[in-house]
């Protein structure tokens, strides 16, 4: 039997190259929450206790903006909402842990967690320790977010701009939804998405990612009740 140790280092391994997107990605956010107004404290503390790497951006950029609070509000439960359905997806292999194991893999879930995860629990046999996965690559994705939100709190204005560092931000998206598009709910609620990006790119306090968001969610749910049984999964 596969054992937790196996699982654990297999998260860990599986999550590596994510991490090369994430340094980067993780940085951009300190210098952002330093420029937006936050403090140094402020900034690094929200990587642990808010712990969703483009809410926290999206965040930065609101507060800047002087964002009414129902709007930012709004935008970061707007985009959270994405958590959400990688619980339902992913429930399906941990609803039989203890409630303390699903609090702590709750916290950890994040997209490339849960990208790296979900294809080890559909591709590879069931097991009672494949948790320790979501938990080796949530925890290697918390310590390097970490480690790279302090580099940018400390770096500031030090980074050239010349570098974008921005630039990396959708590629890791696209690197991590890309492999995972296989269902016509999927390419419905993608293209949905990014047609209105494109669509509202102009209006203001970011307003584009709510109306992207809801947009995608509403396309998804309706292709997967009207899609033919068998296609919309």
């Amino acid at each position: 039997m596969t054992s937790r140790w196996h699982e654990f280092k297999l998260g860990i391994t599986d999550g590596l190259p994510l991490q090369l997107g994430i340094l980067p990605f993780g940085a951009v956010f300190g210098v952002l929450g330093i420029e937006s107004g936050l403090t140094p404290y402020q900034t690094f503390f929200m990587s642990s206790l808010l712990f969703a790497g483009t809410s926290q951006i999206i965040f930065a950029q609101l507060i800047a903006l002087a964002t009414p609070v129902a709007i930012l509000l709004g935008s970061v439960a707007a985009l959270n909402a994405r958590h959400l359905l990688y619980s339902a997806s992913i429930s399906e292999y941990l609803r039989d842990k203890p409630l303390r194991w699903r609090i702590i893999l709750a916290y950890l879930l994040t997209d490339e967690a849960y990208a790296v995860s979900i294809l080890r629990y559909r591709q590879k046999p069931h097991n009672r320790m494949m948790h320790y996965h979501l938990l080796g690559s949530g925890i290697l994705l918390w310590s390097v977010w970490q480690i790279a939100t302090l580099v940018g709190v400390l770096a500031g204005n030090a980074i050239p701009a010349e570098l974008s560092l921005g630039f990396v931000i959708p590629l890791i998206f696209m690197a991590i939804t890309l492999p995972l598009i296989k269902s016509r709910v999927e390419v419905a609620t993608i293209c949905t998405s990014t047609a209105c990006v494109f669509a509202f790119a102009h209006l203001p306090y970011n307003l584009w990612l709510l109306i992207a968001a809801i947009a995608g969610i509403a396309a998804g749910t309706l292709t997967s009740v009207i899609a033919p049984k068998g296609d919309a999964s």
